[in-house]
């Protein structure tokens, strides 16, 4: 969930008037962040446009909006105001908010939109499980040590967790989106499929305006409708979201404390135990059944022990209860890293239902509490880079011409022709993946003086 931030993220408030999504999930950057929502069903567009890191793309330019379907809209409009009075928006807010409403066609597409290409989930978490995010978020729980002390003694869910959530849904408040909330919802309220669903979320976006928990008509967020600090779509911030900061609103773009401790409300509410753990990696028997594997095909532990499951350093798996309903992942098939995941993985989950975006805020979390990566290395002889790297590769291929804009670290279109391009002269598979590869050849190349 999330959006295009602006200012600091280290502040508990913005200034009123002051605009602060990349996703993450199981698609979408040049990596996938947060979650294709128009691939998830219906009820798991609760938070993210996901997470965490589609690139970087400007809003396309609106096309004109045909003398029918502007009718439409106007039509379409004036049965909302009725429908948003009857969940106490009356009359006149109902006007002031929606004065001047255009639909924003561009919207349109992004509902049957297929994805380009699918993303490893070893470049996934190369982006979204960088050190620079670590960073951040170490200083994050630093700098918000008393909420997020608080968050965990109301709703047990430990401070890591929250930060990761925060980190991977918005980088820690400096994404949250570009598309107008009010534009998009009512849109997708009028147009397309699913009109129902998204009408819900338009009315509840003009309740949080009229009772003041949100005080900002021109509020952004994803394209389809998710927004704030960790990208709550409106419904779930009206059923989940917490006055934590005292201020008699609940604000989750401009107060924090408002998102972290609602963040933790929606965790503890999806399941979350206080002081589980949500997972660990592990080391399969020889012989194992990987058809056993899946995150909904659950066991005791101890029948998973009894098979010879072991931490990946080979110790017996302890500290947690042998009747633990656990379940075995393995994200990259048998040869790469495997996971035993219980409850708590579950929780995560139900915030992006994607099972690559709940392994990244654990595996985030895991690096926030001095954890390192994985021990079983992903099965590739080309590694995913960080965007640290991610910059470094576009510049290089600034530097060898191509137009792709800013190095920024968010690999787009441009940045994927440009790469499939230099895989081509170099003899490569032009497949357009930023990967290790092509960085250490262009890198080599650069250093030579080609």
């Amino acid at each position: 969930m999330l959006a295009a931030a602006r200012g600091s993220a280290g502040s508990a408030r913005r200034p009123r008037g002051t605009r602060w999504l990349r996703a993450v999930a199981a698609v979408l950057m040049g990596l996938p962040g947060s979650a294709a929502l128009a691939q998830q069903p219906a009820q798991a567009l609760q938070h993210s446009t996901q997470p965490s890191t589609q690139p970087s793309q400007a809003t396309p330019a609106a096309p004109a909006v045909s003398d029918a379907d502007l009718a439409r809209f106007r039509g379409c409009l004036a049965r909302l105001r009725a429908t948003a009075g009857a969940g106490g928006v009356d009359g006149a807010a109902f006007d002031r908010l929606t004065a001047g409403l255009e639909p924003d066609m561009t919207v349109l597409p992004l509902l049957d939109r297929q994805p380009e290409f699918t993303t490893p989930i070893w470049d996934y978490l190369a982006a979204l499980v960088d050190q620079q995010r670590v960073d951040d978020g170490l200083a994050m729980l630093a700098a918000h040590a008393g909420p997020l002390a608080r968050a965990e003694t109301e709703y047990g869910v430990d401070p890591a967790t929250v930060v990761a959530v925060w980190g991977v849904e918005s980088d820690y408040g400096r994404s949250f989106g570009k598309r107008p909330l009010l534009a998009s919802l009512s849109t997708l309220s009028c147009f397309g499929r699913r009109q129902a669903f998204f009408q819900g979320e338009f009315v509840a976006v003009l309740q949080l305006l009229a009772r003041g928990d949100l005080d900002d008509p021109g509020i952004t967020g994803s394209w389809a409708g998710a927004f704030g600090h960790t990208q709550f779509m409106p419904s779930t911030y009206q059923r989940i979201s917490v006055d934590f900061d005292g201020d008699g609103r609940r604000d989750l773009v401009g107060s924090i404390p408002d998102a972290l401790g609602s963040t933790a409300h929606f965790l503890r509410r999806a399941g979350w135990r206080r002081g589980e753990p949500w997972g660990l990696e592990v080391r399969l028997p020889a012989g194992f059944d990987a058809s056993q594997a899946g995150r909904t095909r659950r066991k005791p532990l101890s029948e998973w022990v009894a098979q010879g499951l072991r931490r990946v350093d080979g110790s017996a798996i302890d500290g947690v209860a042998a009747d633990a309903r656990a379940a075995v992942l393995l994200p990259a098939g048998p040869s790469g890293p495997a996971f035993l995941v219980f409850r708590n993985f579950d929780a995560i989950h139900s915030y992006n239902a994607a099972e690559s975006y709940a392994l990244a805020i654990a595996h985030l979390a895991a690096r926030l509490r001095g954890g390192g990566g994985f021990a079983t290395p992903w099965p590739t002889d080309d590694p995913g880079i960080d965007r640290a790297e991610r910059r470094e590769l576009q510049a290089l291929l600034l530097a060898r011409g191509h137009a792709i804009g800013e190095a920024d670290g968010m690999v787009g279109a441009l940045t994927r022709r440009a790469i499939a391009a230099e895989q081509a002269r170099l003899g490569m598979a032009a497949d357009g993946r930023a990967g290790r590869r092509i960085l250490e050849r262009l890198r080599a190349e650069a250093a030579a003086g080609r």
